[in-house]
């Protein structure tokens, strides 16, 4: 089997932003970024997705998180296309629904090499602890747009902005476990009638 490992760095004048993915990993977990409840969210990727994960940041907080969220997105999504490469014998697609007491969330993921994001989630509150709700499109678009992945994130259901999030959180995980899944039938191919992605 290939490695499918990255680490990918990305510095600003904002932030500076290191991840490394590996995807046959077994869902360990570290984070320094110094956004706590975007690390708990992480952590749900990486669980769910059987992914080993690490996020180092350091961003300008003290004016608010929204640099460092979206850089940490744009950085994992730049990690995630170096670990999927051309996509052969992956399954191109993953699914997922979540539920947490009263949330329930689906995420759709085409490996398309078409980068774009359609976010239905409506929130109940603002924030969650400090946490500006806002800032998870923002962390999603990113990490689609430089995956160049094609992702649906719908909220089904749900009232507590907390299951909300963790809802999102696992499904987007599972999901892209899905996608990422290599098929032994299909080792070769690119899944793909076009024979290009």
């Amino acid at each position: 089997m290939i490695s499918r490992i990255a680490t990918v760095v990305r510095n600003t004048l904002e932030t500076q932003v290191k991840v490394n993915i590996n995807l046959d990993g077994t869902g360990q977990f570290s984070a320094e970024t110094g956004i706590n409840f975007l690390d708990h969210m992480m952590n749900q990727i990486a669980r769910n997705g059987l992914f080993d994960m690490s996020v180092i940041a350091k961003g300008d907080l003290h004016i608010d998180a929204h640099h460092t969220v979206e850089d940490i997105g744009i950085t994992l999504g730049q990690a995630l296309k170096l670990v999927i490469g051309n996509k052969e014998g992956m399954l191109r697609y993953g699914h997922a629904y979540v539920p947490l007491d009263e949330a329930l969330s689906r995420v759709v993921i085409d490996l398309s090499g078409r980068p774009g994001i359609k976010f239905n989630v409506k929130f109940t509150r603002d924030k969650i602890g400090e946490f500006d709700v806002d800032l998870f499109y923002e962390f999603f678009r990113g990490c689609a747009n430089h995956a160049a992945i094609t992702l649906h994130i719908d909220l089904i259901r749900g009232y507590n902005a907390h299951h909300i999030a963790e809802t999102i959180f696992k499904a987007f995980g599972r999901a892209l476990r899905m996608a990422v899944t290599l098929e032994p039938r299909a080792l070769k191919q690119l899944p793909s009638t076009k024979g290009t992605l």
